[in-house]
């Protein structure tokens, strides 16, 4: 699909207030770096560089912001204007909707900017994350996306993490994709979402997360260090189902993660399912039934009917995805194998005549839980639906999964 355009009067305006507004951001980071000077001459230099290169790092990415068009901060900050009086990033807006919605006058960026990151959240350098990830060897790669890579990593006191870094796309594309990430990130907080530890903006733009022995639900579906059990397999379901009804319903702002799929399933060290990577998450007004985008992104296989029909982006486009990954945890097969088969309609028969052993990956055997199975089929069975209206929200595919089939889902 091709990509949606802000007009260029628009753009022109908004980009020469982000440069008015960053050079008095500028001037008084260098007025308040001048009386800082002289009240901390007692520290030692080692923190002196330390602050330095901190505030070079800043600097140097706030210019980066002066060459984005209509790059827009309120989002990330809860005391901000509600979104819909907001005009947001092209990438996930028809033109139509582009235009119904007023501009407001951008924000002092390095104030704001500095709203996109959690107090607890760690500035790291480059050098830091070059020796954590051994200078970002292939050999580390664990994962790439259309815009990204992430490699794993070992900090310096040990912890494993996985270092997430931009690589494609215009510099303007690349930074409005990481603070609309931030922006989320900085919201959301929930034991099945996958926290942050720190980030980077320093050389380019990164982000740190944590990661445990056990990788992402992929590498333990799809590799070949043994199989999951049953129970783990169900208690995973339940952990992404109890993170997705979180971002759908638990937060301030409607969040549409887009992207579900088992790569994006961390599991702890106790296999808990942690959703992760929001390069592709947006924000959803209350009174907007969905997004509809003009550019292509998500991952095949796991995508809803409607999205390449229409281009339509709402809660349900996360139920369909949830449903394919559900079939994937029953059965052990990929969204789409080798050969470009789909779990859906290689499922789909078996639904129809509630051949239910017929999905259940060989490996279990008979070591699963038959009533815990019937749930996961049916909910898996609601999530795929052809039609968007007659899938379940994610409160109730919880509910059924938790407490049984409801009646008025019995004919399915």
């Amino acid at each position: 699909m091709a990509e949606g355009k802000i007009e260029k009067d628009s753009t022109e305006e908004s980009l020469d207030k982000v440069q008015s507004q960053d050079e008095v951001s500028e001037e008084s980071t260098r007025d308040a770096s001048e009386d800082d000077a002289g009240s901390t001459t007692s520290k030692s230099s080692s923190t002196s560089d330390s602050e330095g290169k901190f505030q070079s790092q800043w600097k140097g990415f706030i210019k980066r912001l002066k060459i984005t068009s209509a790059i827009n901060l309120h989002t990330f900050h809860q005391s901000m204007p509600s979104l819909s009086s907001i005009k947001m990033l092209p990438k996930w807006k028809s033109k139509s909707t582009e235009q119904s919605m007023p501009t407001v006058p951008t924000p002092n960026l390095d104030t704001d900017l500095r709203h996109c990151f959690q107090a607890h959240w760690k500035n790291f350098f480059l050098s830091d994350l070059q020796k954590a990830t051994d200078n970002f060897s292939r050999e580390n790669l664990i994962g790439e996306g259309g815009s990204s890579e992430v490699y794993k990593g070992h900090l310096e006191d040990g912890q494993l993490v996985a270092v997430k870094r931009l690589i494609r796309g215009t510099q303007e594309e690349m930074t409005a994709d990481y603070l609309s990430e931030l922006g989320i990130l900085v919201h959301v907080n929930h034991p099945n979402i996958a926290g942050v530890i720190g980030y980077g903006v320093e050389g380019g733009m990164y982000l740190v997360l944590p990661l445990s022995p056990h990788g992402s639900l992929a590498n333990l579906l799809n590799g070949e260090n043994g199989k999951l059990s049953w129970s783990y397999r169900y208690n995973i379901s339940l952990g992404a189902a109890a993170g997705l009804r979180y971002l759908h319903e638990g937060c301030r702002r409607r969040i549409i993660h887009r992207d579900i799929k088992t790569a994006n399933v961390l599991l702890t060290e106790d296999f808990e399912a942690q959703i992760s990577d929001f390069g592709l998450a947006k924000w959803l007004p209350d009174q907007w039934p969905h997004l509809t985008v003009s550019q292509f992104e998500g991952t095949f296989g796991y995508l809803p009917p409607e999205f390449f029909m229409h281009g339509i982006v709402d809660e349900k486009t996360d139920v369909y995805a949830f449903g394919v990954l559900l079939l994937e945890l029953i059965s052990g097969r990929p969204a789409l194998d080798e050969s470009r088969n789909s779990v859906v309609m290689w499922a789909k028969p078996m639904l129809l005549s509630k051949n239910h052993s017929g999905l259940v990956d060989p490996s279990l055997g008979d070591a699963y839980d038959s009533e815990q199975m019937n749930r996961m089929v049916l909910v898996a069975s609601l999530c795929i639906q052809q039609s968007s209206s007659d899938r379940p929200q994610m409160s109730q595919a919880c509910n059924l999964k938790l407490l049984g089939a409801h009646k008025q889902y019995e004919t399915y």
